[in-house]
């Protein structure tokens, strides 16, 4: 493998297989090194930006997503919920800007939201973004209409995520096809909101999906602006219950590869984490991982409570990333590509002095 694949200044949109596998043979220690060395390139390697994620529609959801108890083919016992009052999104926002969080994240389960809904769903954007926060919605497939009026209401970002590979693809989802997916991300972007878009590991896919999954992120022009790495959550009543678990140093490998091919990108530790040990996690953040979410829940499965997170937090000196909210992601870059150089030159010269002292 050349060097260029490891060049941390030049983001890539023309991984092949073939690399991308090379990358996850690699022993394990190197690959963390690899992404250890990207990652320090790009951001504070001990800041973590914190979202928090509300489910503001529950359950009867017509896609049949095999890992999702949200879907109304499976019978999960969640209890089905009509979309939230804003009053009631404004004052969770609230308590999560309270506890640490940036940015707020809103969930519906739809397949693609109706008009009337739309509505309501601006309103909430327009008064979570007074507080301060970031805004992301997941709302399902939306059309160009669509999602340039949740821009002009001022959503930050849109997630839809790929979930797998486009060859695992079906058999995990029937209700929508993976390039329905791709052509929702184009949409967004057109809008001019930023992009959150990542995949799901565990549902019994094999190592070349996972390749393939990254493969497919790293082609989108540019990266997605937050790469959300899930480890499946079984849930009883899903079709994917009683899949076998994923190795976590296979979970770990992919957030390593991922911190490599997307350079610049938030990777987020995302759903799983209730059922990782304090272990798993502290070597996703040393692998790249520099994004979770905060609270008990996300959408309708667990997550661990902030308190316990705080605690981590304070073992592994890390801290909640400070970031203003009404600076653009150019500027943002820019200042983070600044603050690299500096310590880039920091340690230069720290090496210096010491070959001088030799």
């Amino acid at each position: 493998m050349t060097t260029a694949v490891f060049n941390a200044d030049a983001p890539r949109h023309d991984w092949t297989l073939e690399e991308i596998n090379t990358l996850f043979a690699l022993p394990f220690n190197d690959l963390l090194f690899k992404a250890q060395q990207i990652h320090r390139a790009h951001f504070d390697a001990n800041a973590v930006q914190v979202s928090t994620l509300l489910s503001i529609k529950t359950g009867a959801c017509p896609e049949d997503c095999k890992y999702c108890p949200q879907s109304g083919h499976y019978n999960t016992q969640l209890e089905k919920e009509k979309l939230l009052e804003i009053e009631n999104v404004v004052a969770q926002a609230k308590a999560a800007k309270e506890a640490g969080a940036s940015r707020f994240c809103m969930g519906a389960a739809w397949r693609s939201p109706r008009d009337k809904d739309l509505l309501l769903v601006e309103e909430m954007v327009r008064q979570v973004k007074t507080l301060g926060l970031e805004t992301c919605m997941t709302l399902g497939m939306v059309d160009s209409n669509q999602a340039n009026r949740l821009a002009a209401a001022g959503l930050d970002y849109y997630n839809h995520n790929l979930d797998t590979s486009p060859d695992f693809y079906g058999e995990i989802i029937t209700t929508r096809t993976f390039s329905d997916r791709l052509d929702t991300l184009a949409t967004v972007r057109e809008a001019g909101m930023k992009v959150c878009s990542g995949g799901i590991l565990g549902m019994g896919e094999g190592a070349q999906d996972r390749s393939a999954l990254l493969q497919q992120l790293a082609k989108l022009s540019p990266h997605p602006e937050s790469v959300p790495i899930n480890m499946l959550v079984k849930v009883p009543g899903t079709p994917l219950e009683n899949v076998e678990d994923l190795d976590p140093l296979e979970f770990i490998r992919a957030i390593a590869v991922a911190r490599i091919m997307m350079p610049q990108s938030h990777v987020r530790l995302s759903a799983g984490r209730e059922q990782m040990s304090e272990s798993t996690q502290a070597l996703a953040f040393l692998a790249g991982a520099n994004s979770i979410f905060y609270g008990d829940k996300l959408l309708t499965t667990g997550n661990p409570q902030a308190d316990r997170d705080r605690a981590l937090f304070a073992k592994l000196g890390l801290h909640p990333e400070r970031r203003d909210t009404c600076e653009d992601e150019t500027a943002h870059t820019e200042r983070l590509t600044q603050q690299a150089q500096q310590r880039a030159q920091a340690e230069r010269a720290a090496e210096l002095a010491v070959d001088v002292s030799g």
